[in-house]
C-alpha cells in the first residue's frame, strides 16, 4: 500500500527534515505517527500527499511513484487521500454541506451524485442536522467532523491525519478517533499523527515514532 525507502528531505539544502526513512504500511493499517515537534511528521505526510519534495529515496503509494509523478498528474494521487488537518481548514462562507460538496466539486462530480455523496459523508459523523450551519457556528469537535467528512467524500483509500484533535478536549478527541476507526474498518488506510501518548497507549494500534528526521521506533 505505502512504502518508503531511504528517504531523505532537508530545508535550503541544510536543515534536516527526514533523515533515510524506510518502512511500509499495509493495506487498511491504523498507523500511529508520533514524535516530539520538528521530528518530521508533518514532513512526512506532506510527501505521502505530494505537497512536499523530497531529496532522495523512493515513495510507492498504491504502486505509484510519487517522486516520478508530473506535477500536472498530482491530481491522480490526490483523488485516492483523504487529508485532515488539525487547523481543520474549513471555508468560512460557506455551509457544512457545502464545505463537504466542494471536495466533489473540484474533481467534477455531478450535482446528484455531490448530493447523496455528501449526505452520507455527513451521516457518517453524525452532522446532518447541522448541514446548514456554517463552520463558526460549530464547536471544534464539530468542525473537525465536518473535515472528517470532507476527507471521506470521495472514498479514499488513504486518510492522512496531521494532529486532528490538537486542539480538543479528551472527550472530543476520543470521539474523534472512534471516527477514524470505523472508517479503518472500511479498508481504508489511516496514518494519524499525534502528540498524545494517553491516546496511543489506549489503543492497539502500530507506533512509528520518529525523532529529529530520523526513525527511531516502529
Amino acid at each position: 500500500m505505502i512504502q518508503l525507502f531511504n528517504v531523505s528531505k532537508t530545508y535550503g539544502g541544510v536543515t534536516p527534515a527526514l533523515i533515510d526513512i524506510t518502512f511500509s504500511i499495509k493495506k487498511g493499517e491504523f498507523i500511529f505517527l508520533t514524535g516530539p515537534s520538528g521530528a518530521g511528521k508533518t514532513t512526512l505526510l506532506k510527501i505521502l500527499f505530494g505537497a512536499e519534495v523530497f531529496d532522495r529515496g523512493q515513495v510507492l503509494v498504491h504502486g505509484m511513484n510519487i517522486g516520478k509523478i508530473p506535477e500536472r498528474r498530482l491530481y491522480s494521487l490526490r483523488r485516492k487521500i483523504g487529508v485532515v488537518f488539525q487547523d481543520y481548514k474549513l471555508l468560512a462562507r460557506k455551509s457544512v454541506f457545502e464545505n463537504v460538496a466542494f471536495a466533489q466539486e473540484v474533481i467534477g462530480a455531478d450535482r446528484k451524485r455531490i448530493r447523496y455523496k455528501t449526505w452520507e459523508a455527513l451521516k457518517n459523523v453524525g452532522l446532518t442536522h447541522k448541514k446548514d450551519f456554517f463552520p463558526p457556528q460549530l464547536s471544534g469537535g464539530e468542525q473537525q467532523r465536518v473535515a472528517i467528512a470532507r476527507a471521506l467524500v470521495n472514498s479514499p483509500r488513504v486518510i492522512l491525519a496531521d494532529e486532528p484533535t490538537g486542539n480538543l478536549d479528551p472527550e472530543i478527541s476520543l470521539e474523534i478517533l472512534k471516527l477514524f476507526e470505523r472508517t479503518k474498518q472500511k479498508g481504508v488506510t489511516i496514518i494519524f499523527a499525534t502528540h498524545n501518548q494517553e491516546m496511543i497507549r489506549s489503543r492497539n494500534h502500530r507506533v512509528v515514532v520518529l525523532n529529529r528526521g530520523m526513525l527511531v521506533s516502529q
